[in-house]
């Protein structure tokens, strides 16, 4: 997977398309990723044991990983990304400017 928990991304098809957050888990097993502030859905909360306050509550809903790019940390711009050989290391490399990160 080139996206990491921790990274900036853009969303770049869909309803929230645009819009800008940070990687708070990726899930590579089923190709998605958690944005936060991206694909806000409503979950009605009944009462449990664990959860006393029941409610309508937003949260955050995994999105597909074809639909979001890195936003490279030099150029701050979206990217692909692609693979270098530095120092003996693979790192994640900007397709536009070439610098790599990680």
């Amino acid at each position: 997977m080139k996206v990491k928990k921790g990274d900036r991304v853009m969303v770049i098809s869909g309803d929230d398309k645009g819009k800008i957050g940070k990687v708070l888990v990726v899930y590579p097993d089923r190709n998605r990723v958690l944005v936060e502030g991206v694909n806000i859905v409503t979950k009605h909360q009944r009462p449990t044991l664990t959860i006393r306050e029941p409610g309508i509550i937003k949260r955050e809903a995994p999105i597909h990983i074809s639909n979001v790019k890195v936003i490279c940390p030099e150029c701050s711009t979206p990217t692909r990304i692609g693979y270098a050989i530095v120092e003996g290391r693979k790192r994640r490399q900007c397709k536009k400017c070439g610098a790599t990160f990680d």
